[in-house]
């Protein structure tokens, strides 16, 4: 039986199946009938943030491709720990899929003590899209742009507060970032997610945060936060009229967030194979890019390989932020 590559020793000769711009899905061996039942699909995060929004997404075009529910199965906490572990020692029979984001990468460094190997216990199937994030901030804070927010800060330290989804989160991440190149002294509060924390800005709970564009959008539209910044070094077309931090105040200054599918490392080659045909057939429909544009996404199609390469030089890159920014769990 062929079986998929564990998590990132993936070789590209053994996954040609999944690379060539497949027109169909491939044909699976009788024995391998697949899905035969309902797939559970884990979700690090709450209802109603980023990562959220997109995996159901994601879900509802692979159940109506395969024929069987794809139930979404929020398990939030310890930064995504948890529905990550139950990802990495789920049977290995593709009945379980794990969607997540940047926060994968990130936590392998974090949490020195993970109850998983990333690098062994998770198959990478796929990235599906990535995102700018976007610096708000409650109407009572004055400051009408990141320079202006950083000279607050600086006359002020320790003085705000930024939310977060969680240690290991794409906002915390982009906030650290942030207090890296700058030495800005600001309070990180966390949240059970990016929903919970947007919540929290918008009852003045704290100040400062950097949030997914897909819950910021319908705020920052109606005048309950204010925008000052987008993270990535290029404007948004969905907030065309912000500025990039990097040019509003901290020069240099990139952050995206991506989206991802995993599964367990050893799961059937014929069974992730079939999954990554549907993947790249729904990455590259007009109406995922619809659906993914209201949320401030862009669709990006990255086959396991690459995307396994992707994720190794991501635990790299930010274990070297964490280990400069000191930061841990608290």
């Amino acid at each position: 039986m062929y079986r998929f590559p564990p998590a990132f020793a993936l070789a590209a000769g053994l996954l040609s199946p999944l690379t060539g711009g497949a027109a169909e899905s491939p044909s699976l061996p009788s024995h391998l009938a697949y899905p035969t039942r309902p797939v559970r699909v884990l979700m690090p995060f709450p209802p109603g943030g980023g990562t959220d929004i997109i995996g159901r997404m994601i879900a509802q075009r692979f159940a109506k491709a395969l024929g069987q529910p794809f139930i979404v199965d929020n398990r939030a906490g310890t930064g995504g720990t948890i529905a990550t572990d139950l990802a990495a020692k789920a049977p290995r029979d593709g009945h379980t899929l794990l969607v997540s984001n940047i926060s994968l990468a990130v936590n392998a460094s974090l949490y020195p003590k993970l109850p998983y190997d990333t690098l062994k216990d998770l198959a990478p199937l796929g990235m599906v899209g990535e995102q700018s994030n976007v610096l708000v901030v409650h109407p009572s804070v004055p400051a009408q742009s990141v320079r202006e927010l950083m000279d607050q800060i600086q006359a002020n330290p320790r003085q705000l507060n930024y939310a977060s989804g969680g240690f290991g989160s794409s906002t915390y991440l982009a906030t650290e970032l942030l207090k890296l190149m700058t030495k800005a002294e600001i309070v990180h509060v966390p949240y059970k997610g990016v929903g919970p924390a947007m919540t929290a800005l918008l009852g003045g709970e704290v100040q400062v945060f950097f949030s997914t564009l897909g819950p910021a959008l319908p705020q920052i539209k109606a005048g309950r936060v204010r925008a000052l910044g987008v993270t990535t070094l290029k404007r948004s077309v969905y907030l065309g009229n912000i500025p990039t931090v990097s040019e509003a105040g901290v020069p240099g200054y990139e952050y995206s967030t991506w989206y991802g599918l995993w599964l367990p490392s050893g799961t059937p080659g014929a069974i992730a194979n079939r999954l990554y045909a549907e993947t790249e057939k729904m990455v590259l429909s007009a109406d995922l890019k619809e659906d993914f544009a209201s949320q401030g996404v862009d669709p990006v199609l990255m086959p396991p390989e690459k995307f396994a390469a992707f994720c190794r030089a991501e635990i790299t890159k930010w274990a070297k932020v964490i280990r400069a920014t000191g930061s841990k769990p608290e």
